[in-house]
Formats: structure tokens, C-alpha cells, sequence
């Protein structure tokens, strides 16, 4: 399997340098991230379901699609290279806002991120990658907080933080 690295970044979104995303994510250092919501024209979000076989929070559900920026690659140009690659399909996306979180997982990695969040509606079938992606379905966000507050652990953390985020923004 090929390495991956992501892009280190101070509290500004300076760039610090690169490092290896294991290595990044053991150490919990801060690193540039986002996070796709797309909606469809009903209003309702496409949740994804971790692949079962992910590093960490495999069979979970989370926002759309998630993933770190390469260097010298923009975030939204990131944001649409991932989600062809996990969902199958690219629309025009929306930065929305940007905030720095930290969560912990159960197998000792963390995740430290300057993330940035991008908005898009799609309107279609999406053709998803097994190895990224087990399921998906919509959903309206009054379900989902619901769904979220009684079964919190069949979320990924991070999807619980920035959905607070997202919407204290909207």
C-alpha cells in the first residue's frame, strides 16, 4: 500500500511541512483536513458508512466524505479528488468554514485537524468504492441529530464535533 502523507500546519494554516499520515496521527499533530456534506434537493445529507475493514471507526456512520489534502494540493480540489474516489460522482462544492478539532480513538491514533467544510447537492446514484465505503443512505438532519442522540456510538467522533460546528454556522 502506497503512503500517504498529510500537510502539517500551525494554528494560522501556516505550513509547517509533511509528514506521513500514521506517523501524523500517532503524534496528533495539527494537519489540514475536510469534510464533504452533500445534499440532495430535498435537503436531506448522504451518509456514508466506513468501510469495515478501515485503520479506525470501520462500519461507522460519518459526513459524506472525508480525507487530508496533498501537498501543494488546494482543499477543494482534494475535496472533489475524494469524493470521485469514495463516492463515485463530483459536484460543485462550498467552503462553509474552517475550525481546528481534536478526538481520540480507541486504537491510540488521534485525529488533530485544521478542517475545512465544503457543502454540494448531488441528485443521484452515487457508485461507491467497497474498499473506502460499505453503505450509504440519506437522511434529514432532524433524523440524524435524533438518531445521533440516542446511538452516538454508531457515528464517528469527528462527524459528532463537526456537525456541532456546522451547525452553529448555518
Amino acid at each position: 500500500m502506497k503512503q500517504e502523507y498529510v500537510v502539517l500546519v500551525d494554528s494560522d494554516n501556516n505550513e509547517i511541512g509533511t509528514m506521513e499520515k500514521q506517523e501524523a496521527h500517532q503524534r496528533s499533530l495539527l494537519h489540514r483536513a475536510f469534510s464533504v456534506f452533500i445534499f440532495n434537493p430535498k435537503g436531506e445529507l448522504m451518509l456514508q458508512q466506513r468501510a469495515l475493514d478501515k485503520y479506525h471507526s470501520g462500519g461507522l456512520w460519518t459526513n459524506t466524505c472525508c480525507s487530508h489534502p496533498r501537498a501543494g494540493e488546494t482543499t477543494l480540489d482534494a475535496a472533489h479528488r475524494r469524493l470521485m474516489e469514495e463516492m463515485g460522482f463530483d459536484c460543485e462544492l462550498t467552503e462553509k468554514f474552517s475550525f481546528i478539532y481534536q478526538t481520540p480513538f480507541d486504537n491510540g491514533l488521534s485525529e488533530h485537524e485544521l478542517d475545512f467544510v465544503f457543502t454540494g447537492v448531488f441528485e443521484g446514484m452515487p457508485k461507491i468504492n467497497p474498499a473506502e465505503v460499505a453503505s450509504y443512505r440519506w437522511i434529514t438532519l432532524d433524523a440524524l441529530q435524533k438518531e445521533i442522540q440516542e446511538s452516538p456510538e454508531q457515528f464517528t467522533s469527528w462527524f459528532q464535533i463537526i456537525l456541532k460546528e456546522y451547525f452553529e454556522h448555518l
